[in-house]
């Protein structure tokens, strides 16, 4: 099944903390102004279709402030205790943060310097 995205999805590492669901290690893997993804390197009680509240610090080579983003959950793709989330970016009260954050993305993959190799900053369509 094959999904087209209106935006691209940058690939990232940066750390991300889920407000009141995630105690272990969860990292913002790939971000677009519409959507993003986290994987959790613990089981974290996530529901389909509901908003949470998530606080990005950007890597530091990005030399930008903490943000946070209100965001919908899309899909949920679990492992063991580990799992990938897909979001949907609802809001973002740090806007001008959060938007310097995905052109700084943007900005580096033109550049050809993507943290995780390959031609394509976007993320391969979820199942």
């Amino acid at each position: 099944m094959s999904e087209l995205r209106k935006h691209i999805r940058y690939r990232t590492l940066a750390k991300a903390k889920i407000k009141g669901i995630l105690e272990g290690e969860s990292l913002l893997k790939d971000i677009s102004v519409t959507g993003c993804r986290v994987e959790c390197t613990s089981y974290a009680g996530i529901k389909p279709n509901m908003r949470y509240k998530i606080v990005i610090l950007p890597e530091e080579s990005a030399e930008i402030d903490m943000f946070e983003l209100l965001v919908e959950t899309t899909w949920i793709r679990s492992e063991g205790y580990s799992c990938d989330i897909g979001f949907l970016i609802v809001d973002s009260p740090g806007k001008k943060q959060f938007r310097r954050y995905v052109d700084y993305l943007a900005w580096r993959y033109a550049q050809g310097n993507s943290i995780t190799g390959g031609n394509s900053p976007e993320t391969p369509p979820e199942p």
